[in-house]
This record gives C-alpha cells, sequence and structure tokens, in this order.
C-alpha cells in the first residue's frame, strides 16, 4: 500500500491499493444535486479522477481549477474530482469559482470512492490525494496516490496520461 502523510504526518489508508492494469473498482458516489453516480455512469469515455481531501482548500481548490482549465483540451475525456465534502459546498464552490468543465462527486455518505480506491484516511475521514485515469473500456492507466497530501499531484503526467488512454 501507498504511504501517504498529512501534514507531514503518517495515516492509514482504508481499502486496496489501485494499480495501473487493474479493472476500475465501481464506486457510488453524490452528484452535487444528491443523485447516485455511479463508474457505469461514464462507460465508454476516458475518465480522469482526481480525489482531494477538500475542495474548499488551497492546493485541493488549485488542482480542480487547474483540470476544470485543461478539460476542454481534453478530447473524450471526463474529469471528476471526488471529495468528502458535501454537494452542496461543491455546488457552492463550483458556482463561486466558475467551475463547469468537470464533475465534483461527494463521498461523504458511505465513503464508497475511497475505500474501493485506497484512498480513505483512517484518522480524519478525508480522502487523500490521488489521480487515476480510467480508459473507455474501464482499465486502469495511471495512478498516482500522492506521499503528503497537502502537496500538488503531477499534473503534466496525468494529463498526459488522459490523453493518450
Amino acid at each position: 500500500m501507498a504511504t501517504i502523510t498529512f501534514g507531514q504526518e503518517p495515516v492509514t489508508l482504508i481499502g486496496n491499493e489501485v494499480k495501473v492494469g487493474d479493472n476500475a473498482p465501481d464506486f457510488t458516489v453524490l452528484s452535487n444535486d444528491l443523485k447516485e453516480v455511479t463508474l457505469n455512469d461514464y462507460k465508454g469515455k476516458v475518465k480522469l479522477i482526481a480525489a482531494v481531501p477538500s475542495i474548499d482548500t488551497g492546493v485541493c481548490s488549485e488542482e480542480t481549477m487547474r483540470f476544470n482549465k485543461e478539460a476542454d483540451s481534453l478530447s473524450g475525456v471526463q474529469v471528476l474530482t471526488i471529495s468528502m465534502d458535501l454537494p452542496f459546498a461543491q455546488g457552492r464552490w463550483c458556482a463561486a469559482n466558475g467551475v463547469k468543465n468537470l464533475d465534483t462527486l461527494s463521498d461523504h455518505r458511505e465513503a464508497d470512492f475511497g475505500k474501493n480506491y485506497g484512498v480513505l484516511i483512517e484518522e480524519n475521514r478525508l480522502l487523500a490525494r490521488a489521480i487515476f485515469v480510467v480508459d473507455a473500456k474501464d482499465k486502469v492507466t495511471y495512478v498516482e496516490y500522492v506521499s503528503e497530501a497537502t502537496n500538488h499531484p503531477n499534473y503534466d503526467k496525468a494529463l498526459e496520461a488522459a490523453r493518450n488512454a
């Protein structure tokens, strides 16, 4: 399992680590209008999935805005940002920041995504920062578990992987 720190303190991740070549685990999360969303809702699309601790914090906000900006140049790629934030808070944040090119999804209810992708932090029930690229046939083609949850992911590698999936 990936070794992750949060604020330089080691944390325990719940779930199984996802690896390149795996079939993407299914998940159920909530959209900003409280509808259940699963991996199957994006069937046939390449998915760039960004797990973030909280969309309303500095690095998470910058990351989500960067992927929102890049989404226009990612033809055929659906960008998802998943956090434990409440759907209402995600919706307000998106409206305030003009984010319209990606889906923000909430894992707050069951932590299903967090457990299935091995990013649920036991100590604070947030998601560790990670990037997953899943191809149109739901195979994982890229994974980055960011070693320090308060650091940025490797944007260039993630975007390249999404373009090549």
